[in-house]
């Protein structure tokens, strides 16, 4: 299994991802909090060329303009590890910390929107 963008492999897979806590919008009657229905995963890499960080950019360069994204990520709130491609995400740019011996340290790319 891998981490795709619009069914492109990412030529260097992340070092970690994570779902995002989801926000909560408020609560109900009952004083239990209603949770948007809209998720955020966070992909990190612990150090990156800039070439392989050169696609994660120019996924985002592609999507300027209000294109949507297919990603493939972990099934979110399953009990296995599986992936499964989401529809209509929302790319944002990535970001890097420092450069470090001819690489990015600490590249972090941020998929919102996502439909769970």
């Amino acid at each position: 299994m891998t981490y795709k963008i619009n069914g492109t492999d990412l030529t260097l897979q992340p070092t970690s991802g994570r779902w995002m806590p989801k926000d909560i919008l408020g609560t109900d009657g009952s004083g239990h909090p209603i949770y948007s229905s809209l998720g955020e995963f966070q992909m990190k890499w612990e150090l990156i060329s800039p070439a392989d960080f050169e696609q994660l950019n120019a996924f985002f360069v592609n999507t300027v303009g209000g294109s949507y994204i297919v990603a493939e990520l972990p099934k979110f709130d399953s009990s296995s590890y599986n992936f499964y491609g989401y529809t209509g995400c929302v790319l944002h740019a990535p970001e890097v910390a420092e450069y470090f011996s001819e690489y990015v340290m600490n590249a972090i790319l941020v998929i919102t929107g996502i439909r769970v």
